[in-house]
């Protein structure tokens, strides 16, 4: 059942729209992109914040602008440095925040890893209450340009599907960036779904979605269905790794088969039980990431000639 908050907005709506389709697209689309609040909702939500907080205290912070303003990044050093230290990107999901990825900055700087964690316009330490996926692909740009590229991309989410985008280079006025390796964890294999699901939850006239739609336009150059993550993956030629649950709930499954499907240099692995959010610090996962991380280039490219 409807809450009464959507209620009153698909009422609203419906009145613009009777007047201004495109009116009533764009303020829907400004409604698609409000953040959720940053306040912890839950007890479980604060211990998680809580027990993090010995791990984020080693983060070196870094300020990153963009055209669109600037976001936080935090550089963790690893915990052993070798002879061959792998320097990581890891972004966060939507509404959430670098910190709740505590776990894994701890197993992947274990692991003898560089890592740089974002967080994105809108969420944790970065200002704003807003976020979208050409202003996720910027503030990509801003750590590229900073740290000087990446050995390995890791996303969770909204973080990992931004990471195809950037590696599509879907924004037009910002360059591809492709990491060497890429990790999506739980990630959303193209944008279609997500705009027409929201669309049909406020009930849309067929003008107003097309408008809500056309704001992805404005904003990149591109049209919404050039947003397909899968795809991405499929063209580029560096190893991909799929983390995903069959029982996640907020991105389902078919995702991860989508970017399976996607080219020979995709590798898929069910995490079944954890979910759509404990995905991220089960220890299992983060020791598959790690392996995937520091497997020899040569054992990976021998694997991928076999499967082609």
């Amino acid at each position: 059942m409807a809450s009464f908050t959507i209620k009153v907005t698909r009422l609203a709506l419906k009145a613009v729209s009777a007047f201004s389709p495109e009116k009533a697209g764009r303020l829907a689309f400004r409604l698609f992109s409000i953040t959720p609040p940053r306040k912890a909702k839950s007890g479980k939500e604060k211990a998680a914040l809580a027990a993090a907080e010995p791990v984020m205290a080693r983060a070196r912070p870094v300020t990153l602008s963009f055209s669109d303003g600037w976001v936080m990044a935090k550089h963790f050093q690893a915990q052993s440095a070798g002879s061959a230290t792998k320097r990581i990107l890891l972004v966060h999901g939507w509404g959430s925040r670098s910190n709740y990825l505590a776990p894994m900055i701890d197993g992947l700087t274990a692991g003898g890893a560089e890592v740089v964690a974002l967080d994105w316009p809108g969420h944790g330490a970065s200002p704003g209450r807003t976020l979208t996926m050409p202003a996720a692909v910027r503030a990509i740009d801003a750590a590229w340009r900073h740290f000087g590229g990446f050995d390995v991309a890791v996303g969770h989410s909204f973080g990992g599907a931004s990471l195809a985008c950037a590696a599509g280079g879907l924004v037009c006025d910002v360059p591809s960036h492709s990491a060497k390796r890429m990790v999506l964890i739980g990630a959303p294999s193209e944008m279609t779904w997500l705009f027409k699901g929201f669309g049909k939850v406020l009930r849309l006239s067929p003008g107003a979605q097309t408008a809500l739609e056309g704001m992805v336009v404005r904003l990149s150059g591109r049209r919404l269905e050039e947003f397909d993550a899968a795809r991405i993956v499929g063209m580029v030629t560096a190893p991909v790794l799929v983390i995903h649950a069959e029982d996640d709930k907020e991105v389902s499954a078919e995702h991860a088969r989508r970017y399976a499907a996607a080219g020979s240099n995709v590798e898929l692995h069910w995490a079944n039980g954890l979910g759509h959010r404990r995905i991220v610090s089960a220890a299992p996962v983060i020791e598959r990431i790690n392996a995937f991380i520091h497997a020899p280039e040569a054992a990976t490219e021998r694997k991928l000639r076999m499967v082609s």
